[in-house]
């Protein structure tokens, strides 16, 4: 008798009393953090990184969630767990900066944030640097024909302030931010 009543509680009640207090206290967070656009097309989530690979988008953080080539999937979290003396984590590296500075017009010498060329432990990290966003900040106004101080401007209304004011770093959420510039680019 007390395995069904716990049964019942611990599978049944609570787990509803949960969910209910959950939808009305926190409606956005429970459900995911979705952004809908305004037709209700869901775009993605405000927490899960999206690859962009177009000229005309913000670049997203590399990730190496995912198997057999497919990046950014939430079913497969993780990194690529290579140390700092690996061959293959040198090489990938030594690419990615090589393409970042070809893709952003830089110079064969200039810094590049580390975000840019390396991917998150979770693999699916949906913010970059402000640094990388300013480096990558020209190639998306030129190709779009913005203004380079409006797309600084679009930075800035999607940058996240660090947690509590102090955590962390400000991150720009590439999603919304390249989202906004659809909408630009559709007026």
């Amino acid at each position: 008798m007390l395995t069904l009543v716990l049964a019942v509680v611990c599978c049944g009640i609570y787990p509803l009393a949960v969910y209910g207090l959950a939808q009305i206290t926190f409606r956005d967070q429970a459900n995911g953090s979705l952004i809908v656009g305004k037709d209700g097309t869901i775009h993605g989530s405000r927490l899960i990184g999206q690859q962009f690979t177009a000229d005309k988008y913000f670049i997203s953080r590399p990730s190496d969630a995912g198997a057999n080539g497919m990046v950014y999937d939430p079913t497969s979290s993780g990194g690529s767990n290579l140390g700092p003396t690996s061959q293959k984590l040198h090489d990938t590296i030594a690419q990615n900066i090589a393409s970042y500075r070809r893709q952003n017009n830089l110079a064969a010498n200039a810094p590049v944030p580390a975000d840019a060329v390396t991917a998150s432990a979770s693999g699916l990290d949906p913010h970059i640097s402000l640094r990388n966003a300013e480096l990558q900040a020209p190639r998306v106004a030129k190709v779009r024909g913005l203004s380079l101080d409006k797309v600084r401007e679009l930075i800035r209304a999607n940058t996240d302030a660090a947690s509590l004011g102090f955590l962390g770093e400000p991150g720009v959420n590439v999603l919304p931010l390249n989202l906004v510039l659809d909408t630009l680019a559709t007026k």
